[in-house]
């Protein structure tokens, strides 16, 4: 499989590859589209964690911390909130040992209602977890709720648009638009450079990404418009 963003030099030539003004003409209503490209784009990250894996996990990392405009984002008084992945997720954990040595306070999401945003909770690398809804590694109930100002965030696929394409409850979309309307917040999604897709069906309530880093390249997304 060709990898299209392999390619791309690191930060700060790649600022800006993706156009969020594009998202304005084409974040139509089709919804009823994304269950076709979901599963091409499930079979396709599993092939790809098969192929890189831990490696990609460890570049991932190091293209986030050698991105100026991210890494200056953590740091002590800063609050990351990254993901315990599942299945052929990139792994984010390399990159949370290193926000959390820089000061971060770091947290997990938590589904708490199946319609309503995100939870977090305060957690550091290497602190229980125990199983959450849907299965998924999440910190005893007992951690405190926090808000994070950095967003990591898992996909299935992403486009040069700046979208998204997640497993279909919209939790991330919800929590990314309650954040954006109480505060600045950085929404980065992690991915695979193979993960580009460009037949992502965008809806009005998809949330477009600020950045998309993967093992190849850190990913400005510009002139985003969410309205």
């Amino acid at each position: 499989m060709d990898f299209p963003l392999a390619d791309l030099p690191l930060a700060p030539s790649t600022h800006s590859p993706i156009d969020r003004k594009a998202r304005a003409i084409s974040a139509t209503d089709n919804d009823a589209a994304k269950p076709g490209v979901r599963a091409a784009a499930r079979a396709n990250r599993e092939a790809l964690f098969s192929g890189l894996g831990a490696a990609a996990a460890a570049g991932v990392a190091a293209r986030f911390m050698a991105e100026p405009l991210l890494s200056g984002e953590v740091g002590i008084g800063t609050v990351v909130a990254g993901y315990a992945p599942i299945g052929s997720e990139l792994d984010p954990r390399t990159l949370m040992e290193r926000i959390a040595a820089r000061g971060s306070t770091t947290c997990l999401p938590v589904v708490v209602e199946g319609d309503a945003p995100l939870e977090f909770r305060r957690w550091a690398p290497g602190e229980e977890l125990v199983t959450g809804a849907y299965g998924i590694p999440i910190p005893p109930p007992r951690a405190d709720v926090v808000t994070p100002d950095l967003l990591l965030v898992p996909m299935l696929a992403f486009d040069r648009r700046g979208h998204r394409l997640g497993y279909g409850g919209g939790y991330y979309d919800r929590t990314i638009a309650g954040l954006r309307v109480a505060r600045e917040i950085l929404a980065v999604g992690l991915a695979f450079s193979g993960q580009l897709r460009d037949d992502i069906p965008a809806a009005s309530h998809d949330m477009v990404l600020d950045w998309i880093v993967t093992e190849s390249a850190a990913l400005r997304v510009e002139n985003r418009d969410d309205t």
